[in-house]
Parts: C-alpha cells; sequence; structure tokens
C-alpha cells in the first residue's frame, strides 16, 4: 500500500459507517459507533471494551452501555450489511461468467472460544474446536460468503446449549429472550441462510464441513430452500447406491455407510480413479483421486425419491479419504464440484483474521445482546476490510503497466529493473498491526491511540 491508499482509509472508514447511521438513532449512539469500530481496525492487544474505550479517551462505562443498553438496531444493521452485499459484491445480472468464476459460495461452519467462568451466555464444557477438546466455551455459528476475491461473514449467531435453554432464571440473568429456545447448530445454519435469502443474497453453493453434513435434515432443509450444496459427510453416514426393492428390516436390504459403499458397490469398485490437482494459495498444489456415483439418501427410514452424488476422494501422499455428497444435476463436471467444495478452507481464514485482527474472540461480558452486537460490529468491520482490499486491488491492476508490450504495442523483454506494483493478496485484507507483529510502520503515527491498519500486507 501506499501513502495516499493508506491516508484514504480514514474518511473511507467515515463514509462506510455514514451508510448504516439509520440503525443508531441519536448522535452520542453513533459516536459510540464509530468508537468501537475503529478501535476493532486498531493495533491494539485486546478489542473489548475497556481497552478500545481508553485508548479513544472514552468513558468505559459509556462504551459498555452502547454494547448493552442503547437503543439501538443491531439486526437491522446486520439486514442492511447483507443488502449492501447483495447490491454491490454479486455478480452482475446478464455477465457471462468466466471459466474460473465459480459463482458465490456460501460457507456454513462454527467457531468456538475458550471462556472462563460461567456467566458468558451460552457457555458450558463442551467441544472447543479452536482448542481441539472438551473445554469451557462458547460456540457460534456462521455464514461465510465467497465471491471471486472477494470474502466476508454475512450473519453470526450464539450456539445455545440444551442446559442453558432449560434453565430460563439464567437465561433471564444473561438477557437471553425467553423465546429463543435450544436450536441445534444445523438449524441455526438454515435460519441464516433463509435470512440472507431474504435480503437479497444469491448464492449458487453452499460448503459445510461433516459436522453439519452427518445431519440428513439439514441437507433437506437446504434442498426445501432451492439451495444447492456440496458438503462433507462422515464415513458412517448412511445411503443406499441402489434404490430397495422394499422397506424392510431385512439387513442385506438395510441402508449402507458411505464407506462400505465405496469399497463394495459396483458403481464404484469397477470405476477407475480419476486424478485431479488442486492449487492452494500459500502451499504446494494437492492431488486427489476421486470417483463418483448417484445414491439415495436415508429420509425418515426410506430413500429419497431423487439420487444425490456421492464422492470420494483419496489423497495418495497422506492416504486421506473425504466423503462428499451432492444434489448438484447429475451431469455437474466432477472437477468443479470437488473446486467448490475445498473452498469451505476459505472460513477458516475469515475466522483467522476475524479473531486474530478484528477481535471477534476478545468480548468480554455477561449479557446477550452485547455478545450479538459484538459480532455483528466485527462482521461490519470484515465487510469494510474486504472492500478496500478490492478497491485497492483494482487500482493497482488499473495502474500497471504491462511489461509484455512496449509503448508502440510491440512485445518486449522485461528487464530485471521492471518495478510492477503487486496487488494485496485477495485472501488478506489491509492488516492491523498488533504488538507481536514483527513487521514495524515508519510513519510517525502516535501509537498511544488506536490507529486504523497501516501497514501492508507482507
Amino acid at each position: 500500500m501506499t501513502p495516499e491508499q493508506i491516508a484514504g482509509l480514514g474518511p473511507a472508514l467515515t463514509e462506510f459507517l455514514g451508510s448504516f447511521r439509520r440503525c443508531l438513532g441519536e448522535r452520542r449512539v453513533m459516536d459510540h459507533f464509530a468508537v468501537y469500530c475503529r478501535g476493532l481496525l486498531s493495533n491494539l492487544r485486546r478489542k473489548s471494551v475497556e481497552p478500545v474505550a481508553v485508548a479513544a479517551g472514552s468513558t468505559v462505562r459509556a462504551l459498555q452501555l452502547f454494547l448493552t443498553q442503547r437503543d439501538w438496531n443491531h439486526l437491522r444493521l446486520r439486514d442492511l450489511l447483507q443488502q449492501r452485499v447483495a447490491a454491490e459484491h454479486g455478480p452482475t445480472p446478464g455477465t457471462p461468467r468466466g471459466a474460473d468464476d465459480l459463482g458465490v459460495i456460501g460457507l456454513i461452519d462454527e467457531t468456538s472460544v475458550a471462556k472462563d467462568g460461567r456467566k458468558t451466555p451460552g457457555v458450558q464444557r463442551q467441544y472447543c474446536g479452536a482448542l481441539g477438546k472438551i473445554e469451557n466455551c462458547i460456540v457460534t455459528v456462521h455464514l461465510g460468503y465467497h465471491h471471486g476475491d472477494f470474502k466476508t461473514l454475512l450473519d453470526s449467531d450464539l450456539y445455545l446449549p440444551q442446559s442453558w435453554a432449560q434453565d430460563r432464571p439464567r437465561c433471564r440473568d444473561a438477557g437471553i429472550p425467553d423465546d429463543l429456545p435450544y436450536r441445534p447448530k444445523t438449524a441455526i445454519a438454515l435460519d441464516q441462510v433463509g435470512h440472507a435469502l431474504g435480503n437479497g443474497i444469491h448464492f449458487d453453493w453452499h460448503v459445510f464441513d461433516e459436522g453439519y453434513g452427518k445431519d440428513p435434515s439439514f441437507l433437506f432443509g437446504l434442498d426445501a430452500l432451492g439451495q444447492t450444496w456440496i458438503g462433507e459427510v462422515p464415513r458412517n453416514f448412511r445411503c443406499w447406491p441402489t434404490r430397495p426393492q422394499c422397506h424392510s428390516l431385512r439387513k442385506e436390504l438395510a441402508s449402507k455407510k458411505v464407506y462400505n459403499v465405496v469399497r463394495w458397490s459396483p458403481a464404484f469398485i469397477y470405476q477407475s480413479w480419476q486424478g485431479m490437482t488442486f492449487p492452494r494459495q500459500s502451499v504446494e498444489p494437492t492431488v486427489w483421486d476421486v470417483k463418483a456415483a448417484p445414491v439415495y439418501l436415508v429420509r425418515n427410514g426410506r430413500p429419497t425419491d431423487r439420487t444425490y452424488s456421492l464422492i470420494v476422494a483419496w489423497n495418495r501422499a497422506t492416504d486421506e479419504h473425504k466423503y462428499f455428497v451432492s444434489n448438484a444435476p447429475a451431469r455437474t463436471d466432477l472437477g468443479l464440484l470437488l473446486r467448490v467444495a475445498f473452498y469451505r478452507a476459505d472460513v477458516e481464514y475469515l475466522f483467522r483474521v476475524a479473531k486474530g485482527e478484528v477481535g471477534l474472540s476478545h468480548f468480554e461480558g455477561r449479557r446477550y445482546v452485547g455478545l450479538m452486537r459484538h459480532m455483528i460490529l466485527c462482521q461490519l468491520v470484515l465487510l469494510f476490510l474486504a472492500e478496500q482490499t478490492g478497491r485497492i486491488n483494482a487500482q493497482i491492476v488499473a495502474t500497471t503497466p504491462d511489461p509484455a508490450r512496449s509503448p508502440r504495442g510491440e512485445k518486449s523483454t522485461p528487464t530485471p529493473t521492471d518495478c510492477v506494483p503487486t496487488p494485496i493478496e485477495p485472501a488478506y485484507g489491509p492488516t492491523v498491526v498488533g504488538d507481536s507483529d514483527p513487521t514495524p510502520c515508519h510513519d510517525g503515527t502516535d501509537r498511544s491511540q488506536p490507529q486504523l491498519a497501516v501497514c501492508p500486507v507482507a
């Protein structure tokens, strides 16, 4: 990034936040909104209320009240965020797609944050993916958005465990509404997809891991919403390679685990492996051997009326097997299906940036509305970063001379002295430098105040 680009981020943020003014109401709430968002973009080590308020010269109590008690519509803000993405970052209707354009991919996943104590809404001992073990934590479900080089989060919700939902006095102490029941994570994800559709978001695909793919009701829920999806399923996911002749409890007519279908079904064993190479951004490409065949899923103990595609991918180098199921039309190219499926890793990048740079995991409080507002404001900041990354990359591309041509349009050979700006890596927005970042910034910035990102991505 050039000094001019860095300087332009401040006014761009002011204009961006101003577009959501209608959700905030009175002026002082708007002021606290700007302080909090700038704090999430700052170089503070912790981005909870107290450090943000102190660094900005605001009072801690005022910012706490903004997050938990002030009257402003955070749900309307989330809706406006989604509508902005639909209007400005979706495919242009009528525009032909390029060979590499996979369309809009919805990224469905969850993340967790370890917490001490028992007062944080939804906290209990449960599997914490961030630590890879059972731990005291909260779990949140998210819907991400991927189109071309643009990535952001669209929605976030707290997973409320059954132990909380059955203890309504505890819920009231945390400000959890009485009408918020226990919902499986798959049901939360379906609600998020339906809400995004209602705000004008169009998805060409949805991808998810086996934690969601293991639940057939989730797959059928996406079907009911008219969505196309491909998701990973566990090896014990059940299906029929051929439609059974009758409904029976006999073992030979029962549904089969996909692990056994791939090993013993004629549709797979008489089929040759197809080798496919999939590039990755920061490491060497991976090679997977792939097979696919139609299967019938299990619905209420009976086979579905239609077939779905069962895909097995085998990495010979690591001997890893992945199993995918998709409702895409049977004529869909197998390579395309796998390319879409492996884009699920993008949501891990979004979580990494949201937690490490924007402060998604830094919430410290005991009120449900405060947690929800914090997550929505983190989504807003992620959207700003994604938009600015796209804007700056477009400027770089527009001003970069083609080294393969001379001024007269004739081909020329680049020399070692040619200096061509390199666009920011699409997967990264303008970075925020923390205390542990080894990259120095020599720009004369006063580090006693929270600063907007001022260093380019390395």
